[in-house]
């Protein structure tokens, strides 16, 4: 793997190398390459606006902020951000990770899709999340060089029609619990995905509920 992209240096330590295999190993190119560009992304954005965060554990989170779109997680209750959070807590363990970097990997990932929170906490949080949305749906887009975007998708190629690739596989990662989606932004991939999919609203649970008045 190249060592430095767009200015960034890839992490190289044994926690760095060993997510970047299992997550090759496990994903597919699709969203491993996502993974690689979200992390890039969310470095340049901490690097432009002069956050002090730590590179490996942005790497990590942004490797394994979409594991739990995966089959493995196909009788899951959970939404499909806090299996991803579970899986890279489960991994850091594994390799001795501190406490406090595993909780705050764990935040990130299960907070990258919620719109309003993540820029509020801390930079790894919201570098994760400024990632994830500048590649999917080009959050900041004319923040980053023309440089900077050319070089990134000449590294880790966004492939052909991954704009309707990506919410697919969204889509295929949730059907199964679209309960987990009320008030989240994965309720528009099942509402466009799935023609029997129908949303819950906040206001007719609270008319509907058994309360008297």
């Amino acid at each position: 793997m190249k060592k430095t992209i767009a200015g960034v240096d890839i992490p190289d330590s044994p926690l760095a190398r060993a997510a970047t295999d299992q997550i090759q190993a496990t994903e597919s190119s699709l969203m491993f390459h996502h993974a690689l560009r979200a992390f890039l992304f969310g470095a340049l954005t901490g690097l432009r606006d002069r956050l002090r965060f730590d590179a490996e554990l942005l790497y990590v989170s942004a490797l394994f902020h979409n594991v739990g779109l995966s089959v493995q997680h196909q009788r899951s209750a959970y939404r499909y951000e806090v299996d991803s959070a579970n899986e890279a807590r489960d991994f850091m363990l594994q390799y001795g990770a501190a406490a406090g970097a595993i909780d705050e990997v764990w935040a990130a990932i299960a907070l990258h899709s919620t719109p309003g929170i993540p820029e509020h906490l801390s930079p790894l949080v919201a570098l994760v999340s400024a990632g994830v949305q500048m590649d999917i749906r080009g959050a900041r887009y004319d923040e980053f060089t023309a440089q900077q975007r050319d070089e990134i998708v000449q590294a880790w190629p966004r492939e052909a029609g991954f704009k309707k690739k990506i919410i697919e596989a969204y889509a295929r990662g949730m059907e199964h619990r679209p309960e987990t989606t009320f008030g989240t932004v994965n309720a528009d991939v099942l509402d466009r995905w799935d023609p029997n999919y129908r949303r819950l609203n906040f206001c007719g649970l609270v008319l509907g509920s058994e309360w008297a008045n």
